[in-house]
């Protein structure tokens, strides 16, 4: 019901702002807000009002973690995935590439448009993916699209990306770019244009960490992704030799067994550094921590996550 009152009022015509700091409500049109896509960064970001309820609360007090990294992130935020409230920023509106982080907007599509228990073809396209892969992708082929969400969320298969956009679009791949450009707009995300289900292309692919932070809160609370992106690997029934499917996460603070940890996406590119979205629960207290361009994404967050935990009461 929340999300289909941000789809009402983005066709409206308009997306209310914020400034980041304080400041204003402003209200720009879908097309003023396109505008971004030649930016490094956005001059004005969601402050979680309506019509964009999942958006992070970059208008509140001064944060109330401290830290200074000596080699730090290009851009960062440390939130609460139940309220919004920020604990820690750099640079939250800074438009910067996303590599793989792109799949987490591929996962909500999907899953808003392919019910569960669909079946997902392996196309030739898939097959002639680059970059990292599931790899092991049967030929024409019908494949569970629950499946095929593992293969895209635990070790970021591009060659998943791909068949799964075709399945949720007719067989195109560019109308999928455009669902996940609309389901952007839908959300109220600022900073945030696709062009492509993988993120392996960097041009015209970009975000900023407070609009990954919205993402990230819409994808936990998805229970057909909750249940992928917290494992730390996964063994699937699969028409190869065997029979079975075994999947890894490339997610750091799961292979690291830090305590708590939910989810979420890794990514990496030349131009995108080494990213990670990274989600954590201690007792009733969930937070999230959005990286781009870190040096070390895995301590950098596990750093992040047990200053938030402590700032608020559950370390």
């Amino acid at each position: 019901m929340t999300l289909l009152a941000v789809t009402l009022f983005a066709t409206a015509g308009y997306l209310f702002l914020l400034r980041d700091g304080g400041g204003p409500p402003q209200a720009r049109t879908p097309a003023a807000a396109g505008a971004l896509e030649d930016s490094s960064t956005a001059p004005l970001a969601s402050a979680g009002t309506a019509p964009s309820p999942l958006a992070v609360r970059l208008d509140g007090a001064a944060d109330p973690i401290h830290i200074d990294f000596k080699k730090p992130p290009k851009a960062a935020l440390v939130f609460d995935l139940d309220t919004g409230q920020v604990l820690w920023r750099r640079e939250p509106t800074k438009v910067l590439p996303i590599a793989s982080l792109t799949k987490m907007m591929t996962a909500l599509v999907v899953v808003d448009r392919v019910p569960e228990g669909a079946k997902v073809k392996i196309t030739n396209e898939a097959l002639r993916y680059t970059g990292s892969g599931v790899g092991v992708l049967p030929r024409g082929k019908w494949i569970g699209v629950n499946t095929m969400l593992h293969g895209l969320m635990l070790p970021s298969g591009n060659d998943a990306a791909i068949a799964l956009a075709q399945r949720a679009a007719g067989g195109s791949e560019k109308r999928f770019i455009r669902y996940m450009n609309e389901k952007a707009q839908q959300l109220g995300l600022q900073c945030t244009r696709f062009s492509t289900p993988s993120g392996i292309k960097d041009k015209g692919n970009h975000s900023c960490a407070a609009d990954l932070a919205a993402i990230a809160r819409a994808v936990m609370l998805e229970p057909r992704l909750t249940k992928i992106v917290k494992r730390r690997q996964a063994v699937l029934p699969f028409p190869i030799k065997g029979g079975r499917l075994w999947l890894y996460n490339h997610n750091p603070l799961l292979r690291a067994g830090y305590p708590g940890t939910t989810g979420l996406k890794t990514g990496y590119t030349d131009a995108a550094g080494r990213c990670i979205v990274a989600t954590a629960r201690r007792g009733p207290i969930k937070l999230g921590v959005v990286l781009l361009d870190s040096p070390d994404p895995g301590k950098q967050a596990m750093q992040l996550l047990d200053r938030g935990f402590k700032a608020s009461g559950a370390a």
